[in-house]
């Protein structure tokens, strides 16, 4: 895995460069504000996983796949707000999420690209994609899983902070939930849809998988 960056600056330096990549008349100020409100909602203190440290995590990623997408920019803005919104008691995350990156984008882009990240944004609620040709969409959900394909302690740490975004439910709850989600991922055929995130994370990403299952069962 490449390395995490170092700190939310460079998320945020990151940001105002992609957004005005596309939109070069928008005022610093106005970015400056955008970024300010994405990083107050990774940083609420219900998140555990879903946090600014991995908006990071994928970013890493981002700066080795970005030389393959058609449209890194608009994949960029969609990785920033695709957790924007975040409540562990709710099943509707991804819609709001999309939702809310459409009200406060919607003064600084096109309709199509603000369409473009909505859908974006509304395949990481099923992990599928909305057309098997669209490689931008599929590098999106391979960095938003990559995380299952990490080294053995990085997954013990995420397993981790997703039980904690969990507190709220019971022990024997979150245990039939956690596993049911862990077995309809190993029913795929393969977890990841592009090459270069399978070959590299696939056969990892299941052990890891697997050994949780297992952990869960003790």
């Amino acid at each position: 895995m490449p390395d995490i960056l170092h700190s939310s600056s460079d998320l945020s330096k990151a940001f105002r460069l992609h957004l005005s990549a596309i939109n070069g008349a928008i005022k610093p100020a106005d970015s400056k504000v955008l970024w300010q409100d994405i990083a107050v909602r990774y940083s609420e203190s219900a998140r555990a996983y879903h946090t600014l440290r991995h908006l990071e995590q994928l970013f890493a990623q981002f700066k080795v796949i970005e030389k393959w997408l058609y449209e890194p920019n608009i994949i960029a803005l969609a990785l920033y707000y695709h957790d924007v919104i975040y409540d562990p008691t709710r099943a509707d995350n991804e819609l709001k999420s999309a939702e809310y990156a459409i009200d406060k984008l919607k003064d600084y882009l096109t309709q199509t690209q603000c369409q473009r990240i909505y859908e974006l944004i509304m395949m990481t609620a099923k992990h599928q994609l909305d057309n098997k040709t669209d490689s931008d969409g599929a590098y999106l959900l391979d960095m938003d899983l990559s995380i299952l394909g990490s080294h053995e302690s990085d997954y013990q740490q995420y397993a981790a902070a997703v039980r904690q975004e969990y507190a709220h439910v019971s022990a024997a709850n979150y245990r039939t939930g956690r596993t049911a989600i862990l077995q309809g991922l190993l029913a795929h055929s393969r977890l990841y849809i592009t090459d270069y995130y399978y070959q590299r994370l696939e056969a990892l990403a299941r052990q890891n998988i697997k050994r949780e299952i297992i952990l869960l069962a003790a």
